[in-house]
């Protein structure tokens, strides 16, 4: 069930997608993995190194923006495109997450666009019946 599909007509600048999956933690993991496959092809990324963050807030949406947010942050900082998360998530509001990637080689990797930010325009993350959903844009 876990997937995510980008939506085309979103607006022009931005990478707009839906995400569902059984549970949280794995709706969380399908967001990073849809905004780096925003940036880049994450079957080409080996998860050879791991970060390591965590994050407590007052509720869902924020929670998954600060998870992206920090995903971004780490990729513009240290060079590092993820292919791979473990994330955990306990009393709703806090996170903990260990990201696995590579440093960016321009040989290997292609660059699609680059991820500048999420926004909290139409950021939504619901309860389904079968598990969980979310709504991202991101600013490219």
């Amino acid at each position: 069930m876990a997937s995510f599909k980008v939506i085309e007509e979103g607006a022009f600048g931005d990478y707009e997608f839906v995400a569902e999956a059984e549970s949280l933690e794995k709706l969380f993991d399908i967001c990073g993995l849809a905004t780096f496959e925003a940036v880049t092809d994450v079957s080409k990324v080996e998860a050879l190194e791991e970060m390591n963050f965590a994050i407590s807030t007052e509720s869902l949406e924020e929670l998954l923006f600060l998870f992206l947010a920090e995903l971004i942050y780490i990729k513009d900082t240290e060079n590092i495109f993820f292919s791979r998360f473990e994330i955990k998530i306990t009393n709703k509001f806090k996170l903990s997450c260990k990201a696995y990637g590579e440093r960016i080689d321009n040989k290997k990797h292609t660059l699609k666009t680059d991820v500048k930010a999420v926004t909290y325009h139409k950021l939504e993350v619901v309860k389904k019946s079968d598990g969980y959903g979310a709504h991202v844009i991101l600013d490219l």
